[in-house]
């Protein structure tokens, strides 16, 4: 029997979460066939909003003729009536052959009317974060969603028989590049993680509140003690790349907004929502929640298998864009914005490959792409005394000497759009131009400042800017961020003072 949603069934779901192109709903009713499930409903951007010009000009509703092209191995993919369904296609056929079918799963398509969408539309409005309805609403046209699994919770009878806790992690690339077509002006990407240089230009821009200390470098890393220090650093400032759920409610972390739309939780109140999960004294219950998801992201070997297709952008953008322009027979405007004199020799040779290896440069940036933008979600259940075995894997927490099953998942597997390249090249020159500023602030700094052992801060009445203590390390980028910020602003006030930089533990 096919699956329609009327307006009577839109209050059964309730708002989970979001990114750019769809809302996700979990389901709250009691029919059996849905618990544990979630809906992924398409939205479309409003009018006005910096997406609608150009998914509207691409006509949204299907592949544009040059993806055709780009994806033509994959026939059903390159036939399918829209781009929705040539999304789910995507999972299906690309990705879901590359991170395995038992992490993965692609959904299934379910009908919607016109009345439930738009009841859901009203339902969730006031639990969206505002940037977000400014930019998009529920596409109230579409005439399907996607039924998926819930990986926050385990599938078994109902969602109240159990008690389960899950993380959602954004790794984000786990790897320094190594084309020899980037730039010798742009080689701070070679020494510092893409990560960590948004951060700061995030931070510059008013973004975030924040630099956060999470680095993917460590999360990847391979070292079990610094992939703990990752989960920690995710932990500490989870802006939108870390959440827990408990029985598929949010608990901490983002709300699908940007960097600082984050639910948080007091240190007390968290630990009170551990009781029913990690077993020890109070006080203790957080370290050993960490501990268990660095301990089984660790064992479960899903970062070695995400980072080989990660490594797929074996040109890095400085190197595709210029494949790009080939594969859609236009000219190269990176070319054409240094000059003929300034155009080297590796940039004439990417212009001189053939239309398939081109193709073959673009896609595989595309499919990395989606890779680094990925979310993993773990989700976890305490063994109980009566528990004998488990079909799914599980993990030893020797500090509380309790054992969880847990199964790990991907999501947001989005198939990246072919003319977002002119847009990651763009973004990826405004990063570096940030972190290559930053990194010479130093030289601009008042004479009064020695960035090893001062840190400027400017008063105004009463007023003084935070103490620097935190730093680590005197070069730090956070730092050195923060020091450019104090010296721009530096002629607008009246006074300053300096004081000792504390070296960090």
């Amino acid at each position: 029997m096919e699956v329609v949603f009327e307006q009577k069934d839109a209050s059964d779901w309730i708002y989970r979460g979001e990114g750019a192109a769809n809302l996700v709903l979990a389901y709250n009713g009691s029919s059996p066939a849905f618990v544990g499930k979630v809906l992924r409903i398409q939205k479309s951007p409003r009018k006005g909003s910096p997406r609608y010009v150009s998914e509207t000009k691409d006509g949204h509703s299907s592949l544009t003729s040059d993806e055709c092209r780009l994806w033509k191995e994959t026939e059903d993919l390159v036939s399918a009536p829209t781009r929705e369904i040539a999304e789910q296609l995507y999972v299906q056929h690309v990705i879901t052959p590359l991170l395995g079918p038992g992490h993965v799963d692609a959904g299934i398509r379910v009908h919607v009317s016109r009345d439930f969408l738009e009841s859901v539309e009203k339902n969730v409005l006031c639990q969206r974060p505002s940037w977000r309805v400014d930019a998009a609403q529920v596409n109230t046209l579409c005439h399907a969603a996607l039924l998926m699994s819930d990986h926050s919770v385990f599938p078994r009878g109902s969602l109240k028989d159990q008690v389960s806790i899950s993380v959602e992690i954004k790794p984000k690339c786990g790897f320094l590049p190594f084309s020899k077509y980037i730039s010798e002006g742009n080689v701070i990407k070679k020494r510092i993680s893409r990560f960590r240089m948004h951060q700061s230009l995030k931070f510059h821009e008013r973004e975030v509140s924040e630099i956060s200390e999470y680095d993917p470098l460590d999360m990847f890393s391979g070292s079990k003690d610094r992939v703990r220090k990752a989960i920690k650093a995710l932990f500490v400032t989870p802006q939108n790349n870390f959440r827990v759920f408990l029985n598929g409610s949010l608990i901490y972390g983002g709300l699908g907004g940007g960097g600082d739309s984050i639910s948080h939780m007091s240190g007390e109140a968290f630990e009170d929502v551990l009781r029913s999960v990690i077993r020890t004294d109070d006080g203790l219950r957080t370290s050993n929640f960490l501990h268990l998801v660095a301990e089984t992201v660790f064992r479960s070997g899903l970062l070695d298998r995400l980072l080989k297709i990660q490594k797929l952008d074996v040109f890095d953008i400085e190197g595709a864009i210029h494949a790009y322009y080939n594969f859609i027979s236009q000219p190269c405007t990176v070319c054409g914005d240094l000059g003929e004199d300034k155009v080297s020799d590796r940039y004439k040779y990417l212009h001189s490959l053939s239309l398939d290896e081109s193709l073959k440069i673009v896609r595989d940036y595309l499919i990395a792409a989606t890779a680094k933008d990925l979310s993993m979600m773990i989700c976890f259940r305490p063994w109980e005394e009566e528990d004998v075995e488990s079909s799914y894997s599980s993990v030893f927490l020797k500090s509380t000497n309790q054992t969880f099953d847990y199964k790990a998942s991907f999501i947001d597997l989005d198939m990246k759009p072919l003319n977002k390249m002119e847009r990651y090249y763009e973004l990826d020159q405004q990063i570096v131009s940030c972190n290559t500023d930053i990194t010479n602030g130093e030289h601009q700094l008042d004479n009064s400042v020695s960035i090893g052992a001062y840190i400027t801060a400017y008063s105004d009445h009463s007023n003084t800017v935070e103490d620097a203590s935190h730093a680590r390390d005197p070069t730090d980028l956070s730092l050195l961020l923060q020091l450019w910020e104090l010296n721009r602003s530096h002629k607008e006030k009246e006074t300053y003072r300096t004081f000792p930089l504390r070296q960090g533990k």
